[in-house]
Parts: structure tokens; C-alpha cells; sequence
């Protein structure tokens, strides 16, 4: 009997190693169909869980109602599982480079509770070859067991979107591979229980892994095309958002826009092609020139301010900004790679005092990521404010609403990123990427 029949007999069991953004939402899926254990190496968050609390703050309470699943921290209850799937971060180091740790610790751990007839699928976001030739030989080495042979690999990249409730686990195509066509062919009809929208049956584990890398890396190339040319339109006093919304009435002309570019994905993915393409001794210069571009936007922006506060006569050292908003993109608490920060930390550098609000993060996990806190409200008396994220709740915010924090109007300053102001604003003197 095959593995996905035991499953759906309930014969069999399935596990999600890492239950954030990623891995909460596909083991709360399958509970609904299979016996599911979620597993985590934080107790704290799987105390949350167990009381049907996300806490990442995605999902509602009634997104736990009935499902068969298992929370735990322990690392033994994977031996009950017999179809893992592996969805821990993949995040990059101080020099930009992948630090793959957990992803090892979790094909470790998978690797001591691994059984023949097993299968083993990753999620996480890697590079071509990482799950063959990085993650594999733990496995095997852990449990003592063959690929191939005794148990089955996969790989189904994530295309989770914190923050979006219509593209979801289930209404967005998903990506399958597998070590041959039987595991092929498990895995998909195993994902295929969950994603009514079908899945796509990629040729190769290789050809999944870079389908999902140059996902990111494209949305990261274009957007760095909008800041660039926001950088060269400021220059001629020209509105990049005029010229976008002219341009987009052309049938073929793709609709990105300038911003700050942060967060676990975009931010940061094409830094693990890159890694890799230099083992093949190409240096990628399209890719790095748009890292380099989207990574420099936070201090770009704090630069473009401090030169309208010196233009308005005014000390930089008695400056008072308040920054609205500090997690990585609209409407999620996440702060992980957040651009705000440095944004923050380039004004800091300046000698101005910055206020910091945000409705959606969290004062504790910004004061250990980054060295500042959160404001709980605004306070008055700015000589500028930045509207640093599109939160939905600043989105109705008008002209009256800024004069209000600001210490003197005739020269008040708004910086308003995103441009959702953009001609709403006639007194304060605007700037927008």
C-alpha cells in the first residue's frame, strides 16, 4: 500500500517541522484530512498553538477547528510520523551568506526517526542541489538508512504570502518534485488532499528548487529597476509614481513599484543563487547589482530627509521624526530583515531623535533585533514623519492628521514612502520614492 493510501486510512501519520508563517498553515491543512504532529523546537509558541493561538498572528482561532493534529516540542514524537515535511527558515548571515543550520537540525532530528517506507519532503527555500547534496546525506546518516531505497525524498516549495488572505495554501498552484516517479507521484497526490488549485509536477528536485529561488529573485530584479529609477526621477523632480501610473497604461508594462525590500523571501533568496552560482564560477551581476540597490533604500530614504531638514534651516541635532511602521512589509507583525531599521539607524547616525510606532509589531522582538522600541502612540511636536509601511490603518490618514504631530507646518516634513498620499498632501512638504 502506498504511502499516501496510509495516510488518508489514517494508517500512517504526517509531520511539519517548523511551524511558522510556513509550516502552521500546510499542518493545520492536512490536519483536516490526515493524522498530522506539528512539531516545533519552541514550547513557548507550541503552548500558543495547543490553545489554538498562531503566534505569528496569521490565523484565527477557528482555523484550529477540526483538526487531527499533535503540537509538540519533542523531538521524539517524529518517530510516529512516517511523510515529514520540513519548513524551518533559510536565513542568510551577516555576510550574506545561506546559514542552512536549521535546516540541518531539522534533517537531523528527521533523520533519527526516519523508517524504510518513510518520505521526507522540504519546503524551505534553497538553492539548486541542497536537498540531494546538502540535506540527503544527513538523512542517511542519521538513520542509517539509503535514499532511494529505504526511504523517499521531495521537495515542494512554499509560496506562502504573510499577510494575504486570497493567495493561500490551498488556492495557489503548488510545485511538487521527487526523487522518482513513485515519490513523485505520492507526494503530489499527498499535496494534491490540500491545494485545490492542482499542483504542478516538476521533472526534477533541482528544477523545484530554482523554480522557487528565481520566484523571488525576479521580484527582487524589478523592484530594484523601480528604486533606481525612483533615485534618477528625484533627481529631475519628477513623481516616480506619476511616471509608473502613465507607463502602466501600456498593455505589456509590469506593475512593480519602488519601496523598501525586506522580509525572509525577497530579501533574502537571491543571495542563495548567488552562493551557488559561484560554485559553477559565475559571478551573477544583474542579481547583485538589484541586491545592492534594494539594500541600500533604508539609508537612501533617511539621506533624502536629512537634506530637507538642513534645506528647511533646521538643526539636525534638535530634529524630533517619527517613523510609522517598522515590520517588513504591510499588514504583518513580522520584523525579520526589516529595511526600517535601517532606515532608523541612518538617521540615528545623523544625531536626530526618532520615534518609532507600529500597530502590528512587537516592542519585545524589536528591541532584541534591532536596539530600539516602540512609541505605544505618537507623540506631537515632529519636525517630520515618515510613513515607513502601508499598515492598513494609516491608510485614511489625511494632511489634518500630520499638521496635527508636527511642531511647525510651514515647514513640516512627510516622507511618504509608498506614495499613498501621493496628491493628498498640499501644505507639508511631501517626498515620496
Amino acid at each position: 500500500m502506498d504511502i499516501f493510501q496510509k495516510l488518508i486510512d489514517k494508517k500512517a501519520c504526517l509531520s511539519v517541522i517548523g511551524l511558522g508563517y510556513v509550516g502552521l498553515p500546510i499542518a493545520l491543512e492536512f490536519a483536516r484530512k490526515v493524522k498530522v504532529i506539528g512539531y516545533d523546537i519552541k514550547e513557548d509558541r507550541i503552548e500558543k498553538m495547543r490553545n489554538n493561538i498562531d503566534p505569528s498572528e496569521e490565523l484565527t482561532e477557528k482555523d484550529f477547528a477540526d483538526c487531527d493534529i499533535t503540537f509538540t516540542a519533542n523531538e521524539e514524537d517524529l518517530k510516529k510520523a512516517n511523510f515529514h515535511i520540513i519548513g524551518v527558515p533559510t536565513p542568510i548571515d551577516n555576510h550574506n551568506l545561506p546559514n542552512l543550520e536549521p535546516l540541518y537540525s531539522s534533517s537531523r532530528a528527521v533523520g533519527k526517526s526516519l523508517k524504510k517506507g518513510d518520505y521526507v519532503v522540504y519546503e524551505s527555500t534553497v538553492y539548486p542541489g541542497c536537498t540531494e547534496e546538502d540535506c540527503v546525506p544527513i538523512l542517511e546518516e542519521m538513520s542509517g538508512l539509503k535514499a532511494g531505497k529505504d526511504f523517499k525524498v521531495g521537495y515542494s516549495p512554499e509560496r506562502i504570502n504573510p499577510g494575504d488572505k486570497q493567495n493561500t495554501i490551498s488556492t495557489i498552484v503548488k510545485v511538487v518534485s521527487g526523487s522518482d516517479e513513485k515519490a513523485l507521484d505520492n507526494i503530489a497526490k499527498t499535496y494534491e488532499l490540500i491545494v485545490k488549485a492542482g499542483v504542478h509536477r516538476a521533472p526534477s528536485i533541482k528544477v523545484a528548487e530554482a523554480a522557487k529561488i528565481i520566484e523571488n529573485t525576479q521580484r527582487d530584479v524589478n523592484i530594484a529597476l523601480m528604486n533606481e529609477l525612483s533615485i534618477i526621477f528625484n533627481r529631475m523632480n519628477i513623481n516616480t509614481y506619476d511616471v509608473l501610473k502613465a507607463a502602466g497604461t501600456k498593455w505589456n508594462f509590469l506593475k512593480f513599484y519602488p519601496g523598501l525590500v525586506g522580509g525572509h523571501c525577497i530579501g533574502v533568496d537571491p543571495y542563495y543563487l548567488v552562493f551557488k552560482a559561484k560554485e559553477f564560477r559565475y559571478h551573477p551581476q544583474v542579481i547583485n547589482s538589484g541586491r545592492f540597490v534594494n539594500d541600500s533604500m533604508g539609508f537612501y530614504t533617511a539621506k533624502q530627509l536629512v537634506k530637507k531638514i538642513i534645506a528647511a534651516g533646521k538643526n539636525i541635532l534638535d530634529t524630533k521624526v517619527l517613523v510609522m511602521g517598522a515590520t517588513f512589509k504591510e499588514n504583518v507583525s513580522d520584523i525579520r530583515n526589516s529595511k526600517v531599521a535601517d532606515l532608523i539607524s541612518e538617521l540615528v547616525s545623523y544625531g536626530v531623535n526618532v520615534d518609532v510606532v507600529d500597530p502590528l509589531a512587537k516592542n519585545e522582538e524589536i528591541k532584541n533585533e534591532y536596539d530600539f522600541e516602540l512609541q505605544k502612540n505618537p507623540g506631537v511636536n515632529y519636525d517630520a514623519v515618515i510613513v515607513a509601511v502601508n499598515h492598513d490603518q494609516y491608510i485614511d490618514y489625511d494632511e489634518n492628521y500630520f499638521k496635527s504631530l508636527m511642531k511647525n507646518v510651514e515647514n513640516g516634513i512627510l516622507i511618504d514612502i509608498k506614495g499613498i498620499y501621493r496628491n493628498k498632501i498640499k501644505d507639508l512638504t511631501y517626498w515620496s520614492l
